[in-house]
């Protein structure tokens, strides 16, 4: 096998698997509540049972039993666009619409056992996303003889579910805490491929270059703490802890002269978050809240793949593929709750998260700054029953790029990511 094919096949099951963890691309998404919120607060406010997705000791504040449950519906917006061959006027195209909308759901039940201990269960998602760059991997320039950076475009989607177990203790009036175990699945699909010329000449063909379907189970835990000044002040805190994320199956890739070749397994670290909150009940009927929160994206340092084979013969059994220079990502948000009457409870707030791409830059993983403008409204059925609804407004900002391919070299472009998220929650009191 040569260099540049070696380098080729390099590059695309790194790409493969960077994907699938969904980087750059954590949800914000796992209650209606918070997204009408920005979610400020949410590890400490504690108004419905979705306060498991952030912090298990907020159910010692539960004195009686509650379900959450609903949808968020994730209208994600990707721009790809001036991706060019060096900056030169050859230019492959634009991708208006790379991203696919997501139906999240979620599901909770918190039950106080006695005025010490409460259990919950949970079902959420912390990650996901799809985005398919495929329409431009079949440009070809320069007559003919330039081929589209096929190891770059593709079709990615991705799904991650959280199963979680917790529990909480009151030791007295003002503090509490909680632990709970996380289960987390999930599965990927992806491929990489395009139009290349001839070398016999006529007609572009088409190769594919990675074709992964995986999936796997990983284990992983929170903890997490509240302190409650009084009745009307509290502040809380938790911590993620996030495993090594091995996902099994197919990955295929195909190379000209070995034909071809196949890894069984891929290693990927996942980050922790870690978040503070606080709530303050400043009237009778307004309040504000607030959440600082780290995502430990710098974790994110090498992508490993494991059981290899060519022709059905065995490769080295572990290979490290790429390293990463990613930041750890911070997350600011502030908002406010009005109880405007018995029947309604009205609730806004505002976001700043930052990227996670730090030197390196990806046409597959727009990224950038955001920004989170939300509102959302609570409307009480009866004293058990309640909806909510959420929805946020999330924009990026443009990033300029260049990304080395192995087959045409430096690739400019011009990405965006920006986002709506609509949600709807049902609640009940038991």
């Amino acid at each position: 096998m040569n260099n540049f094919n070696k380098t080729l096949l390099a590059v695309a099951v790194t790409l493969a698997s960077s994907q699938a963890i969904a980087a750059g691309f954590q949800l914000n998404s796992q209650s209606a509540t918070g997204i009408g919120r920005a979610f400020s607060g949410d590890a400490v406010i504690a108004d419905n049972a979705s306060v498991l997705s952030r912090n298990p000791a907020a159910m010692a504040l539960f004195d009686e039993k509650q379900l959450s449950m609903g949808l968020t519906y994730a209208d994600v917006e990707v721009q790809v666009s001036d991706v060019s061959l060096g900056g030169s006027p050859l230019h492959y195209g634009n991708v208006d619409d790379a991203a696919e909308a997501k139906i999240i759901p979620n599901f909770y039940y918190v039950s106080p056992v006695n005025d010490k201990f409460a259990y919950g269960v949970a079902m959420f998602s912390n990650f996901g996303t799809g985005t398919d760059t495929t329409e431009l991997s079949n440009n070809i320039l320069g007559g003919g003889t330039i081929p589209a950076p096929i190891d770059l475009l593709g079709k990615t989607e991705v799904t991650t579910i959280n199963f979680n177990l917790s529990a909480s203790y009151r030791f007295n009036d003002h503090f509490s805490v909680g632990a709970g175990v996380d289960v987390i699945y999930g599965s990927g699909v992806l491929t990489r491929g395009g139009a290349v010329p001839n070398p016999q000449g006529g007609d572009p063909v088409h190769m594919d270059l990675v074709d992964v379907d995986a999936d796997g189970v990983a284990f992983g835990g929170i903890v997490g703490a509240v302190y409650e000044i009084n009745s009307d002040h509290r502040i809380g805190a938790s911590y993620r802890f996030s495993p090594d994320f091995n996902a099994t199956g197919d990955i295929s890739m195909t190379d000209p002269v070995a034909g071809p070749i196949m890894f069984d397994e891929i290693n990927i670290p996942m980050p922790d978050i870690f978040q503070v909150a606080g709530f303050h009940q400043l009237t009778e009927k307004f309040a504000v809240h607030y959440t600082a929160q780290l995502t430990t994206w710098g974790d994110f340092h090498e992508i490993t793949v494991h059981d290899g084979t060519i022709g059905g013969q065995p490769v080295a059994p572990e290979a490290s593929l790429k390293t990463y220079a990613w930041d750890d990502s911070w997350l600011f948000s502030v908002g406010g709750t009005y109880t405007l009457n018995d029947s309604w409870t009205l609730r806004a707030g505002y976001m700043h998260d930052q990227g996670v791409v730090g030197e390196i830059s990806s046409i597959s993983i727009p990224d950038s700054n955001r920004n989170w403008y939300t509102a959302g409204a609570t409307y009480n059925l009866s004293k058990q029953t309640s909806l909510d609804f959420g929805i946020a407004f999330v924009r990026g900002e443009d990033v300029s790029l260049i990304e080395n391919s192995a087959i045409v070299g430096d690739i400019h472009a011009t990405t965006r990511s920006d986002a709506t998220y609509y949600s709807m929650q049902y609640n009940y009191k038991f």
